[in-house]
Formats: C-alpha cells, sequence, structure tokens
C-alpha cells in the first residue's frame, strides 16, 4: 500500500517512462501489456457505477501554525490537536481511496469502507473476476442504498471487473485503471491510498485530514526497495514480476526527478511478517493489538474476515458504534441509539483524538533533520 501526493497523481495515468537497448527481450510482454494497459484505461473512461449514476442503468451492475519547523525542511508544520480543527475549503485535504477486493470479501470492503469515510474524500471499489456476478451486485446495491452515500456521491463501484493476481502486472492495470476513474469523475483531491479488503484505519479520518491539512500536497509515502540498478520505469518493465505492484509505483518516483525528492519511506502501514518472511504478512490478531498501536501508523494489514481484533479497534480507536468512525462532521443525536452522521455537519471541521497525536509523532521523525535518507536511494 503507498499513499501518492497531489504530484505524482497528474501523471500516474500518463507516465510512459523509457525502454533501454539493452533490454530488448521485455519488447513482447512491452507491448502485449501496453495493449491491455490501453484497453483497461479506455473502460475506465466510459465504465464507472456510482451512487448517482446507477440508477440509469440498474440492469449492471486547526487552528494551525505555519511557522516554519527548523527541522522539517517546509514540508510539515506543527499544529494544535488540543481542539476541533477547521480549515479553508481550499486548505482542508481530500483523499481518494481505492478498496478492492476478491470472491467473499464484499461485507469486508464495505465495513473497510465505513471505517475511512468522510464526506470530503473520494473513494473506488473494485472485486475483481473472481467474485461472481451476484456479489458484485450485492456490493454495487449496497453502496447505491447507503442514504449518505447517495446524497454525497462520493462513492463508485468499478463497472469492469479485472482478473487480478499478485502475479504480473494486473495489480498495476486495475489502480491506473481506478485513478483514470478518480480523475475523470473529480481531479479535486491531493492524496491516493490504495488498500485492500484486509486492510482497516487505525485513526479516524478526523484525525487523518487534520494531521495532512499541514502537510505539503507532493509527498509521496511509499516504501522504497534497497535494491539498485533499476532499468526501467514503466508498467510493462514489470510484466512477468511477482508481486510487480512492489516495484512499479517505487521505480516511477524514484527514476523521475520531479518526484525522487518528494518520496517517504514509509507506507503508513503495520505490517507483521514471518521469520524469514513469506510471500505475504501474517494474519494480524488481538494479540498486535498494542504493537499497532505504537507503532504509529495510520493503517494496519492484513485482518482476517471478522476478526476480534477489528471490533476492538472500532471501539478503542475508531469510536465506531454505527457505520461510520466518529467524526466532527457527524453532528446528528445520538439518542435512543440514533446515528450521528446521519446528519451532516461543515466537512473542513476536524475532531482530532488520540490517533492525530500518534500519527503527529511520526511525521515529526519521517520529516526530521535525517530526512534526506528517507528519500530514495542514489
Amino acid at each position: 500500500m503507498s499513499i501518492f501526493g497531489k504530484n505524482f497523481k497528474k501523471h500516474a495515468n500518463i507516465y510512459s517512462g523509457r525502454i533501454y537497448n539493452s533490454d530488448r527481450k521485455w519488447l513482447i510482454p512491452f507491448f502485449v501489456s501496453l495493449l491491455v494497459w490501453i484497453t483497461l484505461i479506455s473502460a475506465a473512461l466510459f465504465g464507472v457505477y456510482s451512487s448517482s449514476s446507477y440508477n440509469q442503468d440498474s440492469s449492471h451492475l486547526d487552528d494551525a501554525s505555519f511557522a516554519k519547523s527548523d527541522d522539517s525542511g517546509g514540508y510539515f508544520v506543527e499544529m494544535n490537536i488540543e481542539k476541533p480543527s477547521e480549515f479553508p475549503k481550499e486548505k482542508a485535504p481530500r483523499l481518494a481511496y481505492l478498496i478492492s477486493g476478491t470472491k467473499g470479501d464484499s461485507k469486508r470492503m464495505m465495513r473497510t469502507l465505513q471505517a475511512v469515510y468522510h464526506p470530503r474524500n473520494q473513494y473506488i471499489l473494485h472485486m475483481d473476476l473472481e467474485a461472481p456476478p451476484r456479489e458484485r451486485m450485492e456490493l454495487t446495491m449496497a453502496v447505491k442504498n447507503d442514504p449518505t452515500f447517495s446524497e454525497v456521491e462520493n462513492v463508485r463501484v468499478m463497472a469492469q471487473s479485472n482478473l487480478v493476481t499478485y502475479k504480473g502486472p494486473t495489480m498495476i492495470a486495475t489502480t491506473l485503471q481506478a485513478i483514470a476513474i478518480l480523475l475523470k469523475e473529480s481531479s479535486n483531491w491531493d492524496w491516493f491510498i490504495n488498500l485492500s479488503a484486509s486492510d482497516y484505519p487505525l485513526v479516524t479520518q478526523d484525525d487523518l485530514l487534520h494531521v495532512f491539512s499541514n502537510l505539503s500536497r507532493t509527498l509521496n509515502f511509499i516504501e522504497h526497495t534497497k535494491l539498485t540498478g533499476w532499468k526501467l520505469t514503466i508498467l510493462m518493465y514489470y510484466t512477468n514480476f511477482v508481486s510487480s505492484p512492489e516495484g512499479y509505483f517505487h521505480t516511477v518516483i524514484c527514476n523521475t526527478e520531479e518526484f525522487t525528492n518528494t518520496a517517504i519511506s514509509h507506507d503508513l502501514h503495520y505490517i507483521a511478517w514471518d521469520y524469514p518472511p513469506k510471500q505475504h504478512p501474517r494474519y494480524l490478531t488481538i494479540k498486535d493489538f498494542e504493537k499497532m498501536v505504537n507503532s504509529s501508523a495510520p493503517f494496519a494489514r492484513k485482518f482476517a474476515k471478522d476478526d476480534v481484533v477489528l471490533d476492538k479497534i472500532d471501539q478503542e480507536l475508531l469510536g465506531r458504534t454505527h457505520r461510520f468512525a466518529r467524526g466532527a462532521w457527524c453532528v446528528g443525536g445520538s439518542d435512543h441509539g440514533s446515528d450521528p452522521c446521519s446528519v451532516r455537519g461543515d466537512d473542513s471541521v476536524f475532531m482530532p483524538g488520540p490517533g492525530a497525536t500518534r500519527l503527529n509523532d511520526l511525521f515529526e521523525q519521517l520529516l526530521s533533520e535525517d530526512f534526506q535518507s528517507k528519500r530514495c536511494p542514489s
């Protein structure tokens, strides 16, 4: 998972890179993948479900102080997290989320969506071809029938389901397709966040938006590889790679002059690995709760479906008692079990909590005087 900043999103769906003569063996997969990629992007521009357009075809499925910190390099400013923060509409950031899932993930995707939901943000969901049409329809209807999603119109389900595997370029192609759709529908967002159904937040969106309000929109949070000798900086280089998403975006950012100095080597996720590491991280459980919190990361993965640790996160970290996590935008009453988020307030007002304090501490470390070491390796 990576978080891409404002400048990178402008180029994410058109970046072409270059091919070196010494790698002509990649030309065949290059052109094959190019054809697939163009097809996916073209489909993205014409096929998207949203809560506002679904009815057209129901057959388818702070206060902030801007004094520059001495060791921040201008990327971060101190903030007051003792009280609600209110930012001008044009200053408060907006996030764009992709949440992906496969067969059996529709309810998990909805749970993750509701846990990271905020009216300021944009959301797009993708279920791959392993999921049966009935389950994809179930997800689409769940989005369509949610009164908040229908009113705000910021949640979409991708009409085209792609065959996705961690082997090869399919994950990259789907991610680029989602970015293309988000840019087509609304380019008014600052960071792109890629999650799966097995991801879950450890802070509220108010925490996240409050802290991100004081960051440079150019920053990209991506755990770059320590390997050297990259030669290609385009999607097609990774056609035959295992887990190619873990290299593609890193390669683009760290080999493009415009982005090199914006990369922070941290993907803002808590992940636990077996030792020795296997292909995938291990599942997180209630035993990992304290480590997750102490990591100060705003997200964690991966979680088993309906694991009890998710309920603990909802209760102790997110304050989630109904559909959505607590937020200043929820101004309705809670009498008799009512959902306070059923009434929307000003979405540029944030109520940061302990999660914002933890995240603030993390960014102070990441953007400290040793910031140079967090950038792309030379």
